[in-house]
């Protein structure tokens, strides 16, 4: 599911799950967070993300999932305890996005210092469709980049942006053709790490500072609000139909 391989200086990370469109199982989230653990112990001077296929990931991986016992919030934590891992990577870090990027794979992004997207990438957070609300610090984002009347826009519709809207809208770094986005993140890296690396991290610790309370802080409201959802109708209404491939018939509670 997670491959790691590193080469002159730069660790590159992939989800190799593509007939999933790289969706994350919990087990999936302590593989990849050991690939992070392995690659900041090999020292290297950056690190590369990408999905294997046609996405880059299509967020938590629910095929086998239960509502009715699922333990939503450990889930959730393992998605945080990831998330600040990955920003807190001692090198600076990069994300290839092509495709899906929805759910925990925009979490992905989010905890990414820089997010170089294919023009073609459709991003967001759907929850709508399964009667639960985004996670993954998709909140922050949206709000921080988007304001209020954009981010609630794309929550109550479960509208998808493009790549080229997203970095019109800030969301990341740069748009660029499906053909090209991997050869340029992996440029950009290697020329990263060859880089004067204490000064850029100095760079990343003070940006960090600057956003993360209000990240880890949305964070934490997430997995709270999640968590509560559960136990609501539409929420088991919404998961069902996801599995049954349907469309799903709300009540409102």
């Amino acid at each position: 599911m997670i491959r790691l391989t590193i080469d002159g200086g730069v660790a590159e990370i992939a989800l190799d799950a593509p007939e999933k469109l790289n969706a994350l199982s919990r087990p999936a989230l302590y593989e990849l967070g050991d690939a992070y653990a392995e690659a900041a112990g090999s020292g290297v001077r950056a690190l590369v993300l990408r999905g294997e296929g046609r996405a880059f990931c299509a967020g938590r991986d629910i095929a086998g999932v239960d509502p009715a016992t699922d333990d939503v919030t450990d889930y959730l934590d393992a998605v945080t305890r990831l998330m600040r891992r990955m920003a807190g990577f001692p090198a600076p870090t990069f994300a290839a996005v092509q495709g899906a990027c929805l759910g925990v794979g925009l979490g992905l992004a989010i905890a990414t210092d820089v997010v170089y997207v294919a023009e073609t990438a459709k991003i967001g957070s759907p929850f709508a469709g399964i009667g639960a609300m985004l996670d993954s610090g998709a909140h922050a984002l949206f709000y921080e980049r988007l304001g209020a009347h954009r981010a609630l826009d794309l929550i109550y519709t479960g509208d998808l942006i493009s790549g080229t809207e997203a970095v019109a809208a800030g969301l990341f770094s740069r748009a660029l053709p499906a053909d090209d986005v991997l050869a340029f993140t992996r440029e950009k890296a290697a020329r990263t790490a060859v880089g004067p690396t204490q000064a850029l991290l100095a760079s990343k610790r003070l940006i960090s500072r600057m956003r993360d309370d209000r990240l880890w802080d949305a964070v934490a409201e997430e997995t709270i609000g999640q968590a509560a959802l559960r136990d609501n109708a539409d929420y088991r209404e919404g998961f069902a139909a996801f599995q049954e491939k349907r469309r799903p018939s709300f009540r409102g509670e």
